[in-house]
């Protein structure tokens, strides 16, 4: 059954994301995508004391870009893999080896044990999340797939409400190696309800072996990124050495690996690709670093400062449903540049609490803000990209949208924790308990990158429509 055979079939009986006939995949996917969210917001929680009891916040900023880096590989690995055999092996794969991480690095003895665990965590999460847009192109009608993506930011809200509080309360009272081993236990139950369903699927319209250049390219990539974040942490002469390599293998992969015109955003696909991974990049090269400040620069507890962060997975998924209201599908440009915009002027507010005066409570409600912007573009871009697709390249281009995202990640928050430690900022570190104060530069410099990025996420957002399509008024 075609697309539009799908669709027309939907249009007769009234069954929508939840019905009948797509109840138990949409069901399994936002299953799978609360574990993540949950992992993802228990982590934040947990990772300063987890960086102090391991000796290692000078690689604070190093075991989140870890993840990504190992993502990015794994997005263009899966991209490939479900193109040619579908997404039913790629997924379980992926929540495999996500639950392997998560063992590693609840088990971790040294900082550098505990980032090579949170590499592997990527490697799942890379592979899972292509698969996953595999799967939404392929099982439903274009007229729902706003309404899917839209439910993978609902999917975050309970974790993102309960999970702060959760990790927090653990790792105050049992123990932050406990946030990470307790979360593996859950990974059965969307194995048994989302295999059915992905049995389903038509078989892939495309033959062959994965294409092996792409997959290179895409070590290539990571390895040149992981290079890179290696130099920026030592910040020493001989640091030279690989960053230089790390730039040889990075710049020319990239270009090679994304379409044409992504870095110049040429009109259509990419501008799509780069203002998704500005808008990923920005947001996660802030939001590494407000529990971190708010703790050593605030006295804030880890639960306290992992709860400023819930509002915004509410508003987020709040971003997200509006962008799927069918009404406003004619504005979808417009409201990826308008979530930018919020983004960017609701990050530079939050360095704002470094002032003694100004009230903790400003990141709570910046955060709202940026959240309701992510959701805006975030969810915009994922449909964009498989409208623009073609069949069987649905595979290809998620794991670009998504190369895009790891890579805006990885170079903003490396980036970030570059800045952090030259202005001063491993000096937390100096104090057993944690209670030494960074210079206030050393995060102002992080926050004045992100809402720069967002700025330049705002233009991008401008050119997100083919030029033929501009023509006709579409």
């Amino acid at each position: 059954m075609t697309a539009t055979d799908a669709d027309a079939a939907d249009r007769g009986t009234g069954d929508g994301v939840l019905g009948r006939r797509h109840r138990a995949l949409t069901l399994g996917i936002i299953t799978v995508v609360s574990l993540i969210a949950f992992e993802a917001s228990a982590v934040n929680t947990a990772m300063p004391v987890a960086a102090r009891a391991l000796d290692g916040v000078g690689l604070y900023a190093f075991s989140f870009s870890a993840f990504f880096t190992a993502s990015l590989f794994a997005m263009t690995l899966s991209g490939e893999w479900c193109d040619r055999t579908g997404p039913l092996t790629p997924l379980f794969t992926g929540i495999a080896a996500f639950g392997a991480g998560l063992v590693g690095a609840g088990s971790a003895q040294r900082m550098w044990m505990f980032v090579a665990a949170r590499g592997v965590q990527g490697l799942g999460s890379g592979l899972v999340i292509v698969a996953l847009y595999v799967v939404v192109g392929r099982a439903y009608p274009e007229r729902l797939r706003p309404a899917v993506i839209a439910s993978f930011s609902a999917a975050w809200v309970v974790p993102v409400i309960v999970g702060p509080v959760v990790a927090g309360t653990v790792t105050e009272n049992v123990g932050w190696r406990w946030v990470f081993l307790a979360i593996p236990v859950l990974i059965a139950l969307p194995l048994a309800v989302m295999l059915p369903a992905l049995r389903k699927l038509p078989p892939s319209e495309r033959t062959g072996s994965v294409d092996g250049r792409r997959v290179l390219l895409a070590l290539g990539v990571a390895a040149g990124a992981g290079l890179l974040q290696y130099a920026g942490q030592e910040l020493r002469p001989l640091s030279l050495l690989p960053a230089v390599a790390g730039l040889a293998l990075l710049v020319p992969c990239v270009l090679r690996l994304l379409p044409a015109g992504t870095f110049r955003a040429g009109r259509g696909l990419p501008s799509v690709l780069l203002l998704r991974g500005l808008a990923q990049g920005s947001f996660l090269a802030a939001e590494t670093f407000v529990p971190l400040m708010l703790v050593t620069e605030r006295g804030m507890s880890a639960t306290l400062a992992g709860l400023s962060l819930t509002g915004g997975g509410l508003t987020w998924a709040l971003g997200s449903y509006t962008q799927s209201r069918p009404r406003l599908e004619r504005h979808r440009e417009r409201l990826s540049a308008l979530g930018m915009a919020v983004q960017a002027l609701a990050v530079a507010a939050v360095p704002l609490v470094l002032i003694d005066a100004v009230p903790v409570g400003l990141v709570a409600l910046s955060w709202l803000l940026v959240g309701y912007g992510m959701g805006l573009t975030i969810s915009s871009c994922s449909v964009l990209t498989l409208r623009l697709s073609r069949p069987g390249e649905e595979g290809a281009n998620s794991a670009s949208l998504q190369v895009s995202d790891a890579l805006g990640s990885i170079t903003l928050v490396g980036l970030a924790g570059v800045l952090f430690v030259s202005s001063g900022g491993a000096s937390v570190a100096a104090a057993e308990d944690g209670t030494a104060a960074a210079p206030p530069l050393a995060f102002v410099a992080v926050f004045a990158l992100a809402a720069a990025s967002g700025l330049a996420g705002a233009w991008a957002a401008t050119r997100l429509r083919p030029r033929d399509q501009g023509a006709a008024g579409g």
